[in-house]
């Protein structure tokens, strides 16, 4: 016996990785259904070897649908989350809406599992934002070991995680270098994109950091260990797909770059690329489709007592969202929902 699931913005770009990934690790699956707004109703959508028709969100019943894996707005998940939740069907959201929730658990299955029997007080999980999921599944395994005080992370984010308009922007742009009468001005992006970078994701707060870098911090800490000190910058930049991080970490105690490559060897969800030559290291084109959350350019910070300096690579479309969700789902299943 397995699970109805529903897919929510099902004709996003998570949506439909969602259905993949869904498909791809079998998933035990009774019954799915892909919903989207009614203007996408009808529009065909892939399932395995299968094809599904969307529905209209607006008007579906989620009575007797077990877990719903919310890719949309936070505008529409206020809406329509609560609604599925109080009919019954767990939701497992990739939106920012209920992530800073007390009452709502913030999951990555490879760091805090344990969690997820949170779930209960409202019927909602959340997923984290993609730049904090890859990298606290490399921060996890040596803050067991060393307990991390401090991390320093510049990022190094894909236009996909500005969903399509952000990858047909940077499309656009770059066709129309080579086009002098072919201009494309910013959109999406605050500057061009194309053949450049720009230092700003989200919204400017007060302190001046933006949103993108406030979520970092906050979901490191509510995810993996509220006493480490967090400090971010996150940085926009032409690649499609596949977010990289560069990332520094001040431990406690000491911690010799041997060892803390040994032990991200032997961590679940990671990879390590880690050779000292030419091409010996993961870039994020070679982790697009990817699982895994690569690691690289593992090096003792000589500056600091107890220092060390890494390269992290993640799909930010599969680890950074869907594929992150749809461990939810496994975990939701093998240890609350008993079903699959």
């Amino acid at each position: 016996m397995g699970y109805r699931v529903a897919v929510v913005g099902a004709t996003g770009n998570v949506g439909r990785e969602m259905l993949n990934i869904l498909a791809e690790r079998e998933f035990p699956v009774d019954e799915i259904v892909a919903l989207a707004s009614r203007k996408s109703m009808g529009t065909e959508i892939s399932f395995g070897d299968a094809t599904l028709k969307c529905k209209d969100l607006d008007t579906f019943d989620f009575t007797g649908w077990d877990i719903a894996l919310f890719a949309v707005g936070s505008d529409a998940t206020k809406v329509y989350a609560p609604k599925a939740a109080s009919q019954g069907c767990v939701v497992i959201d990739n939106s920012s809406l209920y992530r800073y929730d007390a009452d709502v658990p913030l999951i990555v299955p490879e760091v805090n599992a344990d969690a997820i029997y949170g779930y209960t007080k409202k019927m909602i999980i959340a997923n984290p934002n993609c730049s904090t999921a890859q990298m606290v599944v490399a921060l996890k395994p040596l803050h067991d070991r060393a307990r991390i005080k401090r991390v320093v992370v510049s990022t190094y984010q894909s236009v996909s995680g500005a969903g399509k308009e952000g990858i047909d922007e940077l499309w656009d742009q770059t066709k129309s270098i080579y086009n002098p009468t072919d201009n494309k001005p910013p959109k999406k992006f605050t500057k061009q994109i194309a053949f450049n970078v720009i230092p700003h994701i989200d919204v400017f707060l007060d302190d001046g950091s933006t949103k993108e870098e406030w979520k970092m911090v906050a979901e490191t800490k509510k995810i993996l260990d509220k006493n480490i000190k967090v400090t971010a910058t996150c940085v926009r930049v032409p690649v499609f797909v596949g977010h990289s991080e560069s990332i520094n970490i001040e431990f406690e105690e000491f911690l010799d770059e041997h060892e803390a490559r040994d032990i991200l060897r032997e961590s679940p969800g990671i990879m390590v690329i880690d050779k000292r030559e030419n091409g010996g290291y993961v870039t994020p084109v070679e982790c697009v489709g990817d699982y895994a959350t690569f690691i690289s350019r593992i090096r003792q910070d000589s500056t600091i007592d107890n220092g060390i300096n890494l390269w992290c690579v993640s799909d930010n479309l599969r680890k950074g969202a869907a594929l992150n969700a749809v461990q939810i789902a496994e975990v939701l299943g093998v240890r609350c929902l008993k079903k699959g």
